[in-house]
């Protein structure tokens, strides 16, 4: 499905206020029916002509905008992280790659691999999340602001996850109050009395922990209510983390680009045979030239399993 990036405003309105409502929904027993009016959720009758969107305990948010509506890609797409809550948490890692492979060449250029449209969307992603999650390499790289500054919506809490502490305090993340900043490092490159870097508080994880660090650093997260967490890069965090099996939906944005070789995106230990191997239900979005695939890790696999993909959303 081709994805508007300049969206109708009632379409980013509908996503943002099912954002802000899920958690107050999350104790209702009963089906309920919204319309949005000037950017609230108003309630209508379950399967009347006016809904626009309908909670099911226990599952979250439905859109029932029409297929037809210039609107529906975007709901469609937002919708789970949206409809996430302390008692349903989701963990969403997403990368942007070359059609071979690669997120930025081997000097660290990756501004930008991917088009305008998955810009929007990553900013979009970071105002739906509680806490928006990047590597050392991301940052040193990138030195991201990691804000919503293209689209409405709050700020989420930023995380840089640097085990090994390779970062200094010189990156604008550690030095602006935009948003709220944290730093997770190990125990052990913490000094004595030290509990800053910059302005971002520093949380330490045990050492030599390369396969539970991530795990420990969604549960710091997790004891700070962060139930929606972004895991935006680079390909070294996100990796770890789906290796982990800590992320519930993986997105990959495929840009029209041939790189020819660089800094690999997912990375994962290999499988001998082609059966054993991931495949996970999906939905593809087109955004401008970019195709993004949005997986869904927590649903029925298929590798090695008859009968074909389970693709929810076609272009």
């Amino acid at each position: 499905m081709f994805l508007d990036v300049d969206m109708p405003d009632h379409a980013w309105s509908l996503v943002l206020a099912a954002s802000a409502s899920a958690r107050a929904r999350d104790a209702a027993a009963d089906i309920a029916a919204f319309r949005i009016e000037d950017t609230k959720l108003r309630p209508v009758a379950v399967g009347s002509a006016d809904e626009m969107l309908r909670w099911i305990p226990g599952a979250g948010w439905e859109s029932k905008l029409p297929q037809a509506d210039p609107g529906s890609a975007v709901v469609d797409l937002y919708l789970p992280v949206c409809s996430a809550t302390r008692a349903r948490p989701i963990t969403v890692g997403h990368l942007g790659q070359s059609l071979d492979g690669f997120i930025a060449t081997h000097a660290g250029e990756s501004q930008f691999v991917t088009g305008d449209g998955n810009i929007i969307h990553l900013h979009r992603m970071r105002a739906l999340s509680d806490a928006v999650v990047v590597g050392a390499g991301t940052v040193a790289a990138d030195d991201p602001q990691l804000t919503t500054r293209l689209v409405p919506g709050l700020h989420p809490m930023r995380v840089v996850f640097d085990p090994s502490r390779r970062l200094s305090s010189h990156y604008r993340i550690f030095s602006d109050a935009t948003a709220p900043t944290l730093y997770i490092c190990e125990r052990s490159r913490i000094e004595a009395g030290e509990t800053h870097v910059g302005l971002a508080p520093i949380v330490g994880i045990n050492d030599d922990t390369s396969e539970i660090g991530p795990g420990e650093a969604l549960r710091i997260l997790r004891e700070r209510g962060c139930s929606r967490v972004f895991v935006e890069g680079g390909g070294v965090t996100v990796s770890a983390f789906l290796a982990a099996g800590l992320l519930d939906r993986l997105q990959i944005a495929v840009a029209p680009l041939l790189i020819g070789d660089g800094r690999p995106a997912i990375r994962l230990a290999p499988q001998a045979n082609l059966r054993d191997c991931l495949r996970p239900a999906h939905r593809v979005f087109r955004m401008g030239g970019d195709v993004l695939f949005d997986c869904d890790l927590r649903a029925q696999a298929f590798g090695g399993a008859p009968g074909p993909p389970l693709v929810s959303r076609i272009i």
